[in-house]
Parts: structure tokens; sequence; C-alpha cells
């Protein structure tokens, strides 16, 4: 029990400063990018940041409905990217909280962030300075979209994930065979 804890503990805090490094990273490249385009390349910008919340989030909630039956099959028969599915749905807590609350909470946070630049934008377009009642209706409205795209988004990425895991997890397995074995990226541990 108590390995097992130390174990948890050991994730939760090696997540913790991923989680970190990350946004920062996406935090830093999201606002330069955002402060050198137009409004409106700004705006496709923090809908792309939504959409791969959306598809993380959708990753995550495969794995933990995903069954390794099919993939033990495909794998003896040497199909790439069964054995990472299997190690994917064995690791599923590990792979779901990476998606789920790494990726798809930082792309929460950084399309947030990115709207209230791409707001500012617009506001400055319109001639609307800040705290005017203007702005303060545009930066009302953008948050309500983006919130709606992003809930709405997940919220039909978990019925496709809990209806098509198996295809979801194998697609994800595939990428993953194409990382490690073409360029080299290790991301599982070799068994």
């Amino acid at each position: 029990m108590k390995s097992h804890l130390k174990r948890s503990i050991k994730f939760s805090f090696s997540i913790a400063v991923i989680t970190f490094v990350l946004a920062a990273i996406f935090s830093v490249v999201s606002s330069s990018i955002l402060s050198g385009v137009v409004w409106i390349t700004g705006l496709f910008i923090v809908l792309l940041i939504i959409l791969i919340g959306v598809i993380f989030d959708t990753l995550g909630i495969a794995a933990t409905a995903a069954d390794e039956t099919p993939f033990h099959a495909m794998a003896a028969e040497k199909v790439s990217g069964a054995k990472e599915a299997v190690y994917i749905v064995r690791n599923a807590d590990r792979f779901a909280s990476f998606c789920n609350d790494v990726i798809g909470d930082i792309s929460g946070v950084v399309s947030g962030t990115a709207s209230a630049i791409v707001v500012l934008q617009i506001a400055a377009l319109m001639n609307q300075s800040e705290g005017s009642p203007g702005q303060l209706a545009l930066s009302t409205l953008m948050t309500s979209v983006v919130a709606a795209l992003t809930v709405g988004g997940k919220a039909i990425g978990k019925t496709v994930a809990m209806n098509s895991s198996t295809s979801i997890i194998f697609f994800a397995g595939k990428v993953l065979s194409i990382l490690q074995n073409k360029f080299k990226i290790k991301i599982m541990k070799k068994n």
C-alpha cells in the first residue's frame, strides 16, 4: 500500500512539474503569436487551442473506456500501434491524467488568456477604452463563446470517446508507434 501511495505521489509531482513547464511554454508562445497577428487570425488560434483541448480530453476518456482485449490479437499479428494501444489502456489512469488534466486544462487556461488578447485587439479597432461598456460586452461575449465551445466540444468528445474508444486508442497507438519508431522519441518504457 505504501509503495502504491509513494508511486502515486511521485507521479502527481511529476505531472505538476510537467504542467507548469508546458503551461509556461504554451502561454508564452500563444501570447507572442497573438500579439503580432490581426484579430481574426487570433480568433482562429483561440479556436485551435480549444480544439486541442477537446481532442486530448477525448483521448483521455477513450483510454479509460477502452478494453485491451482487441489489441492483444492485433499485437500478436504484429499490427503497428497495437502494442502501444495495450500500453495506453493498461496505463489509462496516467494517460487520462496527462491528456485531460495536463493538456486539456492547460488548453482551457491558455484559450482564456488568448481570447482576452483578441478582445483587446477588437476593442482597440472599435476605439473602445479599457473598462468601457463596449469592451465589457465584447469580453463577456468572447468568454461565453469560448466556455460554450470548450464545454460543448468536450461533451461531444466524451460521447465519441465512449462509443469509439477502440478505434480512438488504436489511432493513438499508431501515432505513438510512429513517434517512437520513426522519430525515435521515447514515450513508452520497453517491456
